[in-house]
């Protein structure tokens, strides 16, 4: 452990000096990595949209809710307010440059899944299509949505979720098979590189065991 007299020089960032453009990078560079939400959604005159979201997570799961934000008004939030629907398909090592491909400022229209060279296949539960090959699509309907400055939070129920075969072992999705691309800051993005695997510790057993805290100590 570090004493206080041992501590390392600090570079400050305020967001209050630096303006909101300059500050995206230094919070993109620090909430690390970011899982993708590949969004698909379809427009109210049927026009498929298929984007990438980095800022994205779990909401809830009772029940399961999945969030992304839109940075501005983008399609995908404009089409999920229209019809209230959209599918989030896991972003694979494999298509790493097609799911780039999709992020491109492509006119409201266009389709960026035809552009881009990337496989849409309907999805069981709801209108929105899914990404053919990406080994995992969740299915949501709209819970909610909250404007935050210039951007908003969209809140979707998962109806249904399907994961290929191969992909499952002893009764969960396993991440060896799903190999799921990550944002890091800039044009970084990161594959998901050694796996650790860490049991939590019971307070019972840190209470029974004085070690375990005098090794994580130091002492």
């Amino acid at each position: 452990m570090t004493s206080p007299d041992q501590s390392r020089p600090r570079t400050s960032f305020d967001p209050e000096q630096m303006g909101p453009g300059a500050f995206y990078r230094v919070l993109n560079s620090v909430v690390v990595p970011r899982p993708i939400a590949w969004v698909c959604s379809r427009s109210a005159e049927g026009v498929d949209n298929l984007a990438p979201h980095s800022f994205y997570t779990v909401a809830c799961v009772d029940p399961p809710i999945v969030q992304f934000t839109s940075v501005g008004r983008k399609d995908s939030l404009r089409n999920v307010e229209a019809t209230g629907e959209f599918t989030v398909s896991l972003t694979p090592e494999a298509l790493f440059e097609r799911i780039n491909a999709t992020g491109t400022d492509f006119p409201a229209g266009l389709s960026e899944a035809e552009a881009a060279g990337v496989r849409l296949e309907p999805s069981d539960r709801v209108s929105a299509l899914r990404v053919a090959d990406s080994p995992v699509s969740l299915e949501c309907t709209l819970h909610a949505t909250l404007r935050l400055g210039d951007s908003t939070v969209v809140l979707g129920r998962v109806v249904h979720v399907s994961v290929w075969d191969e992909a499952v072992r002893d009764g969960r999705p396993r991440i060896e098979h799903l190999r799921p691309l990550a944002r890091l800051g800039g044009n970084e993005w990161a594959t998901i590189g050694e796996v650790r695997e860490i049991a939590r510790i019971p307070y019972r057993v840190w209470a029974e065991d004085p070690s375990i805290g005098e090794r994580l100590r130091g002492g």
